[in-house]
Parts: C-alpha cells; sequence; structure tokens
C-alpha cells in the first residue's frame, strides 16, 4: 500500500475546521477583489484630475458633451471620461457613424462586458462636475480600503486561529502517541531528540500552514488580480510580462529541493543541541562532581556551532528565492516598458492610459511573486519537520494489547515463568530458560550480581517488554492475553531511582488522583515513614519537592516513592531496589511498613542489601540469566551457594563497620559487590 505524501497527509489536519478556512478563503477573495478595484480606481482619478472638460452648452448638465452613441443616433448625451476609460479598459469598436458594435461569438461577449463595466463607471464616478467626481473617487477609496484592510485583519485571525488548533492537535496527538510507545523505544532514542520533535519541528510545521494557506492562497488571488488587468488592458504585453513565470518556477523547485534537506540537517543539529542540554542539566550533580563544567561547555559550545553553520546554510538557500524573483520580474517589466513605449510612440497602438494602468499592475504583480518564493522555503522547512514528527507516529509500539484481551482485576491462584528467554534487540540472551511459579499472596525476592537478569525479569511481570520465548502466566492466562493497561492498573512499582514530579507531596503520593482524600494520603506516608519530616517542611504535604524531587534527600524522595506505591493499593507489588537509599533506622521502619502492605498481596523484590529480604517468603538467586537457587534465607545460608558467598561478604563487611570511620561502607560496596 503506498503512503500518503506528507503535504496530503498534513493537510487531513484541517479537516476538522474546514468551515473556518471557506470563511478564510472568501475573505482572502474579498480582500484580493477590492485590492483589483483600487487598481480599477487609477484611470477615472487621473482622469478627474488631469483631464479638462469641455464648455457646457444649453441645459446640459455640467461636464457633459454630444457624443454620437449607441441607440442614440448621430448626436447622443454620454458621460464625460468615456474616452478616458475607452482608453483604460481599451476602446469598444465602433461603426461609421457611430454606433456600437458588439461583434460576434467569445470576442463579442467580452466587448460587450467591457462595454457595460465602462457604463457603471462612467455613471458612478464621472457624472456632474469634476469637483464632485473627485468627491466621490475618495469616498469610494475609503470604502473600499476599509472593506480590505477589514477582510485583511480578519482572514489573519482566522488563519492564527486554525494554524494554532492543527498545531494543538498534531501536538496533544504526538505526546499520546510517545506514551502508547514501548519503553524499548525511548531506550534507543535521546530526551532532547523527542523534545525537539514536540517543540522545534512542530514550530515549522505551525509555519508550513500558516504559509501555505494563507500566504499562498493570498498571493495566488493577487496574482490572479493583477493578471486580470494586465490581460484587459493589453494582451500583447501581458504574454511579454509571462515571461518571467517558467524561470521563477524552475527556481522554486529547485530552491524546494536544496531546502527540504538543510532543513532536515538544521532539525537534527537542534536535537543535538536539545540533547546535550537535557543531559548536562539534568545530571548537573554528577558535572560538578566531576569538575566538568568546562568539558560540559565546549562540548555544547561545538553543537552550538554546528547548528550556526547548518541554520546559515539554510537560510542562505531560503534567501535566495525573494532577490532572484524580484530580479526576474524587473528584467519582464524593463522589456514590457521598452515595448510598451514603442508602442505608444511609434505604433500609436496603445494609450498612455491604457500603458499606466497595465505598468501599475505589473508592479503589483511582483509582491505575490516574491511572496509565493518565500513561501517555499518555509513550506520546505515545515514538511522536513512534519516528517519526522509523522515519522514517530508511524512507529508502532511493541507492547499492545491483543484483540479481544480481558481485563485484569487482581490475583487469584498465581503467576507462571514457563521457559522464559528474552534478549534485548539482536543482542544476547539476558534471561534462559526461566522457569518458576509463584502463588498469590507470596513475597519472592530476587537476589544476585548486577547484570544477572533481576530487573530484566520485574520488567517481564510489568510487561514493559514481552518474552522472546516462552510465556508469563497470571492465573493460567498469557499476560499477552490481558489488556495492559487494566494489568499494570493493579501493580505498585518502586524503582532503585524514583521519579518525582515537580509538583507537591500530596500529589506525588497520590499520583493521578484529582481529589484525593488528605486522610489517606497521610496514612500511606506514615505507613512509609514519611509523616514525619513532611510535616516537619514548611508548607507541609503542600510542599513542592522540586525539579525530579531535588529538595528531598535521596531516602525521603524513596519513601515518598514507597507511600505512592502504598496509597495505590496494589494486587501486585514490585519493588526493585525500594530501601536502598534508607539508613538503617528509616529501612528498619520502613521494612515494618512493608511487611504489613505485604499481606495479601503478590511481592516480588529485588535487594541487593541481604538483610531486607530474610523474612521473604522465597528467595530466587539468579546469575547468568538464570535462576542458579531457591528457598528461604534460612536454608540458603546454611547451604553452600552464590547465596552464601554473598551473604558472608556482606557480614564480613558490615563487622568492619563497627571500626566507625567506614560506617557507610558496607551497603554501598555490597551493593556494587552483590549488583
Amino acid at each position: 500500500m503506498r503512503r500518503e505524501s506528507t503535504s496530503f497527509r498534513l493537510l487531513r489536519y484541517l479537516r476538522p475546521y474546514r468551515g473556518r478556512l471557506i470563511v478564510t478563503a472568501l475573505l482572502m477573495v474579498g480582500f484580493a477583489l477590492s485590492s483589483g478595484i483600487t487598481i480599477g480606481m487609477i484611470s477615472p482619478f487621473v482622469k478627474v484630475l488631469f483631464t479638462p472638460r469641455p464648455a457646457v452648452s444649453g441645459g446640459e448638465h455640467p461636464g457633459s458633451v454630444i457624443a454620437a452613441g449607441p441607440g442614440a443616433g448621430p448626436a447622443e448625451k454620454v458621460v464625460p471620461g468615456v474616452a478616458a476609460l475607452d482608453a483604460a479598459l481599451g476602446p469598444a469598436p465602433r461603426a461609421a457613424g457611430g454606433t456600437y458594435v458588439p461583434g460576434s461569438g467569445l470576442a463579442g461577449r467580452v466587448n460587450a462586458w467591457k462595454q457595460d463595466l465602462r457604463t457603471w463607471f462612467e455613471h458612478f464616478f464621472l457624472t456632474g462636475n469634476p469637483l464632485r467626481s473627485l468627491t466621490r473617487i475618495c469616498l469610494a477609496l475609503l470604502v473600499v480600503f476599509l472593506l480590505k484592510n477589514l477582510f485583511d485583519f480578519l482572514q489573519n485571525v482566522l488563519t492564527v486561529w486554525v494554524e494554532q488548533a492543527v498545531v494543538r492537535d498534531l501536538r496533544n496527538e504526538l505526546y499520546a502517541h510517545l506514551h502508547d510507545l514501548s519503553l524499548s523505544f525511548f531506550h534507543s532514542r535521546r530526551t532532547g531528540a523527542l523534545l525537539s520533535r514536540l517543540t522545534n519541528d512542530i514550530s515549522l510545521v505551525r509555519g508550513a500552514l500558516a504559509a501555505g494557506f494563507s500566504n499562498v492562497v493570498k498571493s495566488v488571488l493577487l496574482l490572479a488580480v493583477c493578471l486580470f488587468w494586465i490581460f484587459w488592458t493589453s494582451w500583447r504585453l501581458a504574454l511579454l510580462s509571462l515571461i518571467v513565470i517558467p524561470p521563477s518556477l524552475m527556481l522554486i523547485v529547485w530552491l524546494g529541493k536544496k531546502l527540504r534537506r538543510r532543513s532536515t540537517i538544521t532539525q537534527e543539529r537542534m536535537a543535538d543541541l536539545n540533547a546535550i542540554l537535557s543531559e548536562t542539566l539534568g545530571g548537573i550533580r554528577v558535572v560538578k562532581a566531576f569538575s566538568m563544567e568546562e568539558f560540559e561547555k565546549r562540548r555544547f559550545a561545538a553543537s552550538a556551532n554546528d547548528y550556526f553553520r547548518a541554520f546559515v546554510k539554510q537560510r542562505r538557500l531560503g534567501a535566495m528565492a525573494g532577490p532572484v524573483s524580484e530580479y526576474l520580474g524587473v528584467v519582464a517589466a524593463t522589456a514590457v516598458l521598452w515595448y510598451g513605449g514603442h508602442e505608444i510612440l511609434l505604433q500609436r497602438a496603445l494609450e498612455p492610459q491604457q500603458f499606466f494602468i497595465f505598468l501599475f499592475a505589473m508592479l503589483q504583480l511582483m509582491s505575490p511573486l516574491k511572496s509565493l518564493s518565500n513561501v517555499n522555503a518555509t513550506l520546505q522547512e515545515g514538511l522536513a519537520g512534519a516528517v519526522r514528527i509523522f515519522r514517530i507516529l508511524d512507529t508502532e509500539p511493541a507492547i499492545v494489547s491483543r484483540p479481544g484481551s480481558r481485563p485484569a482485576s487482581g490475583i487469584r491462584t498465581g503467576m507462571e515463568f514457563d521457559r522464559v528467554s528474552f534478549h534485548y534487540g539482536s543482542g544476547p540472551d539476558v534471561l534462559r530458560d526461566v522457569s518458576f511459579s509463584v502463588r498469590a499472596g507470596e513475597v519472592v525476592a530476587l537476589v544476585g550480581p548486577s547484570g544477572a537478569g533481576k530487573s530484566t525479569l520485574v520488567d517481564l511481570v510489568a510487561r514493559f517488554y514481552d518474552p522472546t520465548e516462552g510465556k508469563i502466566l497470571l492465573d493460567g492466562t498469557d499476560l499477552r492475553d490481558y489488556e495492559v493497561g487494566s494489568l499494570r492498573r493493579m501493580m505498585g512499582i518502586v524503582t532503585q531511582d524514583p521519579l518525582l514530579f515537580n509538583d507537591t507531596i500530596t500529589r506525588n503520593i497520590a499520583y493521578g488522583v484529582a481529589d484525593a482524600d488528605p486522610e489517606a494520603v497521610r496514612r500511606s506516608a506514615q505507613a512509609a515513614n514519611a509523616d514525619g519530616f513532611i510535616r516537619e517542611m514548611p508548607e507541609g504535604y503542600e510542599t513542592k519537592v522540586g525539579d525530579r524531587g531535588t529538595r528531598l534527600s535521596g531516602g525521603e524522595r524513596q519513601r515518598i516513592a514507597i507511600a505512592r506505591a502504598i496509597f495505590k493499593d496494589p494486587a501486585l507489588l514490585l519493588l526493585d531496589e525500594a530501601t536502598s537509599n534508607l539508613d538503617s533506622e528509616s529501612e528498619l521502619l520502613v521494612q515494618q511498613a512493608l511487611e504489613v502492605l505485604f499481606r495479601g498481596r503478590t511481592v516480588f523484590v529485588i535487594a541487593h542489601r541481604l538483610s531486607t529480604i530474610q523474612r521473604a517468603d522465597r528467595i530466587l538467586v539468579i546469575d547468568q540469566g538464570r535462576i542458579v537457587e531457591t528457598g528461604t534465607h534460612a536454608e540458603l545460608v546454611n547451604r553452600p551457594g552464590l547465596y552464601q558467598k554473598l551473604h558472608r561478604l556482606q557480614f564480613r563487611l558490615a563487622e568492619s563497620s563497627s571500626i566507625g570511620a567506614l560506617s557507610g561502607l558496607p551497603g554501598a560496596f555490597a551493593e556494587g559487590q552483590a549488583g
């Protein structure tokens, strides 16, 4: 199936607002027509000011003359200024004796239409004395320019409304889709690059929408109005003036291809810049700890210079369009001036007033031509940004709910790993042929060195990934047959590095619950041993924790995260080093709270500190992706093997810590050794 082009796909986002677009287009038509009227009023205005009127005789109306006219015989009164309008709009065919001959066929109908238009202008603008005619023309100019600017204002307001509505819809869709994508997508991409898609690329698309609809439609309509007057006055000069169009079109096409490529490179450089900014600001503690400020400054400056060079090259291409198109227009205008002057001075085939209105229309033609040339640069930038946005929108989530999936409401019998293997991408297996079962309400601890596969196993339980081989069963049903959202709603997860949002403590604990019961929040904090330090803060539970919880210590952040899991009251609890950042006293208090929380719930606990899992119902020792030992703490500590080795190492380090100087070493060192 052929994929829809980027431009047509982008236009589909305008469909919900087609009513406003139609109104906007009508306003643009009104703007173009009023602009055309202003061009047409040049001739009567010049005639009233600079053409002398014949003397008035008898009872004739001042300013009128006697001439032959259609249907009146040889002596019919006509309105003053007809000669000027004949010159401006083109002489009408007349037979001997002054009778108007409309002709036959298309040319006759066109001439008749011209004559009708002349008659209307005559009666409206040139009836009466010159002062009255001048007053009418000035009033008409005021009205026309008022309407013209009113149309322009209203269409600009509606255009901004539509473009911002489309940008809002596109940004919301992109943000929502990012949340639907699986963890594997984010592991292979930089946060700053994704932020660039949501900010810079969306802004480029907004510019393309504004240029693509407002500027293009308005410029095309103005172009049509100018061409109308050009062909009206002299089709020969019109054909001569059109020599500028083919080179301009070739220039626009050539620049368009170049600009799209340069815009892609420029936005990639901006994505690199945002990525460095996101990484360094997010890891500013590490930067300062290693005294790498100067290194990061140089790295950012180099990336900023790459963006600078790419942007200048892009703008250099874009800046060519306007001046070159304008110069081509000047070339055409010069040719027209020479040819028109030749027709006036030598051939007498063109009236001066007729040439004047033609020349004014030609000058007005330059503005929409230049605008269309400049619009192309903006359009190509926006289309390049849309390509990158659609590339993300076209990415399918790796973890989705199967058709006909069932909701998960709890754990009745238990969970089972059936010969599960897993690897990331094309890498080696992280888990190999893992099989075990967990009863409902059982607390299972996972122990092993770093890289053994403990966190991966828990990620499979949360269905952040699916096994590459084997299956995980919940109450006898494959996890992939459950609806993903309902499965995760029954889970509570606390990670080693908890993420807190820049909001109040209450909203971090009751994450996602708009009207949370303050007493329930307080009970959750008490169970996590967090109520004490929260009450001591300046605004208590309404204190904002800062970006990623930077106003709290590591142990305080961890306890808030535990309180968040307790508040959710999940059927399945996943703890990944949940107590690693707590001191011994806080760890003991949290362990007591967790023991109460564990009752009646199925729990997976990852811990390097073996003291935190001694009361687990079962301990699984994992090494190199396999389960090498299983049993209770009492059984494993007395059985030669990896668990006994880890326990003795931690016990020996704990004894050495009694010296005092190394009081903080055992936990950290044990974590490093145990992984």
